[in-house]
This record gives structure tokens, C-alpha cells and sequence, in this order.
């Protein structure tokens, strides 16, 4: 049913307009009794729970970064059987993001193209929602995902880190720094080492007891992805996501004029899946078998869910295939998992 009406409606309308439409219904979800309704036919059964980052987590399987920008709509997601939220990316400044269109859509590919520019209203306004969200259901898994302003120099980029930290740990299950992001000038130049040791080891400062992860991208050469992994362990994080969104066009069934009319930015889904898998047996390599790794990239049914966690993911996040695969996704792939 869902994939007749992506056809023939939802893949006719603006890709950003549509993600809109969306969170307003999911929102809606995230109200009784509406969220009762849904949490009964998408809670996740109670084996499949996971203990990571000193957290009980109800599955393994989260949405990712990037949907849920501005932490309004945790209530609908976590009801609609998503294990845990990350938020954000969130900046210290309310920033409006790129000039639009921005978001495009590669059918044939099950992919995304994104160069949104961590559009979002800023740190204190999430620092004011997340209060009232601890307030109404505590239980839910929230990470925060934070990133440089882009009025920021990259110079500068620690001081900018360390101001959304100190607002928004004390309210985040788990916080992660995204230095991966292709969308913002210069911040994929925060993750050489040299530049990333000094970066993390402020925002851990800032961060307190609240657990420290990093989003690395998948464009990494091998050798800076094993160093990367070991630094994180050094600075005394708590895990690694991985992977972000990538700038490769590389074989893709979108034709070509459909893909240079997107341009720049991010893509994600399907095409990425490889990568992102090969990204994570990297990371699990170079880190200890306590050591969080979280793992995002390509991830669709509960096959994909359960060859990351069996190639050494802790959890697992997805986003793109949730437009492809339409609200029940989540519960498709708690059962999957059940079953398997």
C-alpha cells in the first residue's frame, strides 16, 4: 500500500515539503492516545533489548541523525518502534541552512541527496525542548548529534562545539560530535587527527558523565578511519558512528543527467551500504570488543540490521529507506529481527 502511494503521490511532491508533511503526522503520533495505538502495534519485544553506553536500549535499531532535526518529533518516532532518537545535528546558533532545493531524490537508487546545511533553531531552543521531553517520557533513548556553526570560523570551531556541549549534554542520553558532514566549508577537515585530538578532548571536558561519540564519513581513506577509531579510544569516547553521507557518485542507476540536476551534497541510502559495512569491520578492528560502534549507511530491512550487528556493530541507525519504506518501517524491522 505504502509503496503505491510513494508512487503515484509522495514522489511527486518535494522531497522537503513531503519530509515536512511527515513530521507533522509523526508528531501527531507522539500524542495519546495515538502513541498508545502505536506503540501497541510497534514495541519491539522485550528480547531484543541492548545494553550499550551504560544504557538500555528497547533494540538495536535507531533513526539516524538529520530526520528529526529540531527534537520534535522523539515522542512519534520512539512510538513508532525506533529503539532510540538522535537529534540534530544541532549548532550553537539557530542557522537557516542552505539556499533551497536541497533535497533530491534518486528513485532508482533508493537514495538521497542532501546539502541541507544543518538548517535547525539552535541549541537553546533544543536546549528547551529536550527539558520538556525528559519531562513527558524519560524513557526514550535520545542522542544529541552537534556540529559547527557555519558563521563560525573553522579556527574556532572547539569554542562552538564546547557551547552546544555544556547546553545539551546534561539532557542527552548520548551526544556526538559530526565533523562528517559535506555540507558545511571546512568541517570534514576537523577530522584529521591532528586537528580532531584536541576537538574531542574539549568536548568531553564539556560533556561530563554524558557519553561522547564521533561521526566519521565514509570517504575516509582506510589508514585515516583505523586512526581515527584508535584516537577515540585514546581520548576516552565512548563509541564511533559510522558512517555519514557521502560526496561519491560512484555507480549509481539514477541517470546521469538526473544526478548532476541534484549537484552537491550527501548522498545516502542504498548506494552506500558497501561502504558503510566495510567502514564499520575497519573501526571494529581498531577498537575494543566493549567499545561502542554504531553503524548507519545503506541499512533497509532486518538482513542489513542483523549483518551489521553480526559484523561487530553495538547499534544500528538508518534514515533514507524510512522514505522508501514508509511509516512501519521500524516495526518491519523489529519483527525481521524477532523472526530471524
Amino acid at each position: 500500500m505504502y509503496a503505491l502511494l510513494f508512487r503515484l503521490v509522495l514522489s511527486r511532491l518535494d522531497p522537503e515539503f513531503a519530509h515536512h508533511a511527515a513530521m507533522l503526522v509523526i508528531r501527531i503520533l507522539g500524542l495519546p492516545p495515538f502513541s498508545w495505538i502505536a506503540r501497541v502495534l510497534t514495541r519491539p519485544e522485550e528480547g531484543r533489548r541492548v545494553s550499550a553506553l551504560g544504557l538500555t536500549f528497547p533494540s538495536a535499531f535507531g533513526i539516524a541523525a538529520g530526520f528529526d532535526k529540531n527534537a520534535v518529533g522523539v515522542r512519534g518516532l520512539a512510538a513508532l518502534g525506533f529503539g532510540h532518537v538522535e537529534v540534530g545535528t544541532i549548532t550553537a546558533r539557530p542557522q537557516p541552512g542552505n539556499p533551497r532545493p536541497r533535497l533530491f531524490r534518486l528513485v532508482p537508487d533508493r537514495a538521497i541527496v542532501n546539502r541541507m546545511g544543518f538548517n535547525n533553531a539552535g541549541a537553546e531552543v533544543a536546549e528547551r525542548r529536550l527539558w520538556a521531553l525528559r519531562r513527558r517520557r524519560p524513557d526514550t533513548v535520545i542522542g544529541v548529534n552537534i556540529g559547527k556553526s557555519r558563521v563560525v570560523a573553522v579556527e574556532e570551531a572547539t569554542a562552538d562545539y564546547v557551547l552546544s556541549a555544556t547546553r545539551l549534554a546534561p539532557l542527552a542520553d548520548y551526544l556526538a560530535i559530526n565533523v562528517s558532514s559535506p555540507n558545511t566549508p571546512g568541517l570534514r577537515g576537523l577530522q584529521a587527527v591532528e586537528t580532531l585530538a584536541p576537538l574531542l578532548r574539549a568536548v568531553r571536558a564539556a560533556a561530563g558523565m554524558t557519553p561522547l561519540l564521533v561521526k566519521i564519513a565514509p570517504d575516509l581513506p582506510d589508514d585515516e578511519v583505523a586512526a581515527i577509531a584508535r584516537l577515540a579510544v585514546a581520548e576516552g569516547l565512548a563509541g564511533i558512528i559510522a558512517t555519514n553521507t557521502t560526496v561519491s557518485r560512484e555507480g549509481l542507476a539514477t541517470g546521469p543527467a538526473i544526478v548532476a540536476a541534484a549537484g552537491e551534497g550527501g548522498l545516502s541510502g542504498a548506494p552506500l551500504k558497501a561502504r558503510s559495512l566495510a567502514v564499520l569491520r575497519l573501526v571494529r578492528e581498531a577498537v575494543p570488543a566493549d567499545f561502542c560502534v554504531i553503524s548507519v549507511g545503506g541499512v533497509e530491512t532486518a538482513e542489513d540490521v542483523q549483518e551489521r550487528l553480526d559484523a561487530g556493530a553495538t547499534l544500528v541507525q538508518g534514515y533514507t529507506a524510512f522514505l522508501y519504506r514508509g511509516p512501519f518501517w521500524a516495526r518491519q524491522i523489529n519483527r525481521g529481527l524477532r523472526r530471524r
